[in-house]
């Protein structure tokens, strides 16, 4: 009996030492299918976050093509008139200039018929966002600020790099230039 025994025990260890190479071999496949199971999953989470970063960009792009649309449609409607307010700048000044000359003939009449028309007229355009850029001989000469036509020897040394004259009064529509003020600089 003990001879069975022996080559029992024998031959079941081969089966034994088989089993657990088997055992092993399928550990070592489900660690490796765990491992491709893994990184698929680590792919897809870095497709997925590339993709959330390009939706995010693209949805930040968007939202900054809207908000300046809709800046450059409101710029659009303040100046929406700007060529025909430009277009009547030159009659503003026939108006000053005709007030200028009816003070010298000291026609009374006459000048408040055209001081009538000219206040509707500048209210006006005053309504639809014309202002005119205040400009004053003795002002300093700012060349951003204004248009220099020409440069004449100052009459005293405080006036040098100052505004001698105003030739021409300047004028904005809303917050921008649509006429710089001509000026006579000192020099």
């Amino acid at each position: 009996m003990s001879k069975k025994k022996d080559n029992t025990v024998e031959n079941e260890q081969p089966e034994v030492q088989a089993e657990a190479v088997q055992q092993e071999a399928k550990a070592a496949e489900t660690t490796e299918n765990t491992v491709e199971e893994v990184s698929a999953e680590e792919k897809l989470q870095e497709e997925l976050a590339k993709e959330k970063d390009k939706f995010l960009r693209l949805f930040a792009e968007f939202e900054n093509y809207k908000k300046r649309t809709s800046k450059e449609r409101v710029e659009l409607f303040k100046t929406a008139g700007k060529d025909v307010v430009v277009a009547m700048l030159p009659v503003l000044d026939d108006f000053d200039r005709a007030l200028i000359e009816i003070n010298k003939a000291e026609a009374e009449e006459l000048k408040k018929g055209v001081e009538l028309i000219s206040n509707k007229l500048r209210e006006a355009l005053k309504s639809k966002g014309l202002a005119e850029v205040k400009v004053e001989a003795g002002d300093t000469f700012d060349a951003e600020d204004h248009e220099a036509v020409t440069q004449i020897p100052a009459p005293s040394d405080d006036m040098k790099g100052k505004i001698i004259d105003v030739l021409e009064k300047g004028y904005t529509l809303g917050d921008k230039v649509i006429r710089y003020p001509k000026v006579v600089v000192g020099q």
